[in-house]
């Protein structure tokens, strides 16, 4: 995105992450850059509007130079979606396409397909994710109706209504039968993670990340990394040391029957597990690899919380 200052001066990009302010040009370079066609910011682009302006040699070699250091020139290839153009601003070598190559590469699993889960799985595959694994036997309510299941869905597998709902966002994403090797578990639970979901998962040195909806809140994370980051266990001996009844009120929580999930709890809490889903499947580090994003009402203002390895655990001893 170029910006016009003045006659000499160009402003690109206008998030202040990146925005570069160039001045002292000539009038002639400032003309070909504030007049580039939208998403004409490929290296070839700019030369051409260079030469057609006219702009002497050692101008446009010190423009282009210092666009190279701003890391604000995409690959020459027009990025295909909103996405790629986004994170192409954010990638070093500007490629956002290759990002979303990973992606599609990459198999997730949602396990709890209520409104929150539904909202999860729709982000991972408008998101570019390429296989998802619907794990939820259980029956659509009335209180799963939202974007993602409709009032026709109720009474019928919500697996199978929410593999509707992708084919219609992102018809390239496979959805496929529960088992095999995934890259991610996204594990959608209520009142309290359940030890018996998520012990499999640190065993098999399976990465996993817990969304647990609570009274009136959502807590997202912790994203678990066996082996390398704390894991749901350590989370509950903190929560002990804390306070020495937890756990027989975590078990007495473990059996009370799942609740719906609140209309702006299931939005919010559902794009966030999104995004932390996307760092790992990108190779970033989630922000709640050893935390928790807790989105409580009425603001829904996510606060982050960090958590350490608790030394009465041991997973930090299990081979990474």
């Amino acid at each position: 995105m170029v910006l016009w200052q003045g006659p000499t001066r160009v402003r690109l990009g206008a998030d202040p992450r990146w925005s570069v302010v160039l001045s002292d040009l000539s009038p002639s370079a400032a003309r070909a850059l504030a007049t580039l066609p939208r998403g004409a910011d490929d290296e070839r682009s700019v030369r051409a509007a260079m030469r057609r302006e006219e702009v002497p040699a050692d101008e446009a070699a010190a423009v282009l130079a210092h666009l190279r250091d701003a890391r604000l020139l995409v690959p020459s290839r027009a990025p295909d979606s909103p996405d790629a153009a986004a994170w192409g601003l954010l990638a070093d070598d500007g490629d956002g396409a290759a990002v979303l190559a990973r992606r599609r590469a990459a198999t997730v699993r949602v396990s709890g397909l209520g409104r929150l889960g539904a909202t999860v799985a729709a982000t991972l595959a408008a998101g570019g994710v390429g296989r998802l694994e619907l794990d939820d036997d259980t029956a659509a309510t009335r209180h799963d109706v939202a974007p993602g299941m409709a009032l026709g869905d109720v009474g019928g597998p919500r697996a199978a209504a929410v593999a509707r709902a992708l084919h219609d966002v992102a018809p390239g994403t496979q959805t496929a039968p529960v088992g095999g090797p995934v890259d991610l578990v996204v594990l959608i639970e209520h009142h309290v993670a359940d030890p018996s979901r998520h012990r499999p998962l640190v065993t098999d040195a399976v990465p996993h990340l817990s969304v647990v909806v609570r009274e009136a809140s959502v807590l997202v994370g912790p994203l678990v990394r066996p082996g390398h980051t704390p894991c749901l266990r350590c989370l509950d001996l903190h929560r002990t040391d804390a306070d020495p009844d937890w756990p027989a009120l975590a078990t007495q929580l473990a059996a009370r029957r799942a609740d719906g999930v609140e209309t702006v709890l299931s939005a919010v809490g559902g794009a966030l597990a999104a995004a932390q889903a996307l760092a790992v499947l990108d190779g970033r580090t989630a922000a709640v690899e050893g935390g928790t994003l807790e989105v409580p009402l009425p603001d829904a203002v996510p606060r982050l919380a960090r958590w350490g390895t608790h030394p009465a655990c041991g997973c930090a001893g299990l081979p990474a």
